[in-house]
C-alpha cells in the first residue's frame, strides 16, 4: 500500500538502529498500561493516517490511549487490540513518526509495526512480516468539480500537477504518468487535502480507504479509480512488521492473523471510515 518508499540512508539506519537501545523515537509519551498479569504488546503507528489509525480526544470502545489526552483510534487500533487478545497480551499504542517506525522496531522500543506498511524487498532486509492484513487500491482524489473527475488512465494526468505522501509508495507511483508535474510531496493527509483545496495541486493519490475517508471528511472532492491495467502498477497490500530477532511472536501474530476472517477485516475497515473524526 502506501508506504513503500525507504531510501538507502534510512535502510542503513535501520541496520544500525539494532546496536543501540537509547534513542528515543516516539513522538508521543505513552502511559503506563494498567498493571495486569498479561505481557504488554507494543504496537507502533503513526496515529495520524485515518482511517488506518489517527489521533483523538474522544475515548470509545476502539481506541487506545496513547497520552494523558489522547488516544489512538482507526483500523490499525482495532486489529492491533484483537491480534493482542489471541495472543494473550495486553496492547499498547506508540504513537511513532513514520520515518522513526522501523528504527523503533530495531531498538527494541516497540514489539510490532501495524501502520500500514507494505512488505517490500528493501524493507524485508531488516525486518520480517506477516502475510497481508488488508488489501486496497491506488485511486487519486481531486475536486468535485475538477476535469479530472471522469478520466480512466493515469496517463489522463499528464501534464496536471499530482502530489503523493512523502516517503511512501503513493509519492513513487507518481512518476508512472508520462509528462506529469510531480508536485513536492508533504508528509501527511490533512496538510495534502489543504493544498488540493486551495489549488496548489490538481490531484493527490491515496490508497481507497483514504480517500474514501477524506471524501466523507469534504464534500467538495471526490476520488477517482481506474480501469482494470490502465491504473498504477504497485503493491496494495499491508503487513505486520516484527523485528527478525523475534521469530516466535511472528508466528504468534500471523496465527492470530488467520483466525480473522477477509469478511471481517473488511467491515472492520468500513466501519473506521465511517467512525473517522472529520478533522482526519
Amino acid at each position: 500500500m502506501r508506504k513503500v518508499t525507504m531510501s538507502m540512508q534510512v535502510l542503513a539506519l535501520a541496520l544500525l538502529a539494532g546496536c543501540s537501545s537509547n534513542q528515543s523515537v516516539s513522538t508521543t509519551t505513552t502511559p503506563t498500561p494498567t498493571q495486569t498479569s498479561q505481557e504488554v504488546f507494543r504496537v507502533g503507528m503513526e496515529c495520524n493516517y485515518a482511517p488506518f489509525n489517527w489521533t483523538t480526544v474522544e475515548k470509545n470502545d476502539t481506541a487506545q490511549k496513547i497520552s494523558e489526552v489522547d488516544y489512538c483510534d482507526g483500523y490499525d487500533v482495532v486489529m492491533a487490540t484483537k491480534i493482542a487478545e489471541k495472543i494473550n497480551r495486553q496492547v499498547q499504542i506508540v504513537k511513532t513518526d513514520w520515518d522513526n517506525l522501523i528504527l523503533s522496531l530495531n531498538n527494541h522500543e516497540i514489539d510490532a509495526i501495524i501502520a500500514g506498511m507494505t512488505a517490500t524487498e528493501e524493507r524485508s532486509q531488516v525486518v520480517d512480516f506477516t502475510e497481508p492484513y488488508y488489501v486496497s487500491e491506488e485511486v487519486i482524489i481531486v475536486k468535485k468539480d475538477s476535469p479530472l473527475v471522469n478520466i480512466k488512465n493515469i496517463q489522463e494526468l499528464s501534464g496536471h500537477t499530482v502530489m503523493g505522501q512523502l516517503n511512501t509508495l503513493y509519492d513513487e507511483i507518481i512518476d508512472q504518468i508520462q509528462g506529469v508535474n510531480h508536485a513536492t510531496p508533504l508528509d501527511n493527509y490533512p496538510a495534502m487535502v489543504n493544498a488540493l483545496q486551495h489549488g496548489e495541486v490538481e490531484a493527490l493519490t491515496a490508497e481507497l480507504p483514504v480517500a474514501q475517508g477524506v471524501v466523507s471528511a469534504n464534500p467538495d472532492l471526490t476520488y477517482v479509480t481506474f480501469e482494470k491495467g490502465n491504473g498504477f502498477e504497485s503493491d496494495s497490500t499491508v503487513s505486520v512488521a516484527i523485528a527478525k530477532d523475534n521469530p516466535d511472536l511472528l508466528k504468534q501474530v500471523q496465527e492470530a492473523l488467520n483466525t480473522i476472517s477477509v469478511d471481517e477485516r473488511n467491515q472492520l475497515m468500513l466501519d473506521a471510515v465511517n467512525r473517522q473524526p472529520a478533522s482526519n
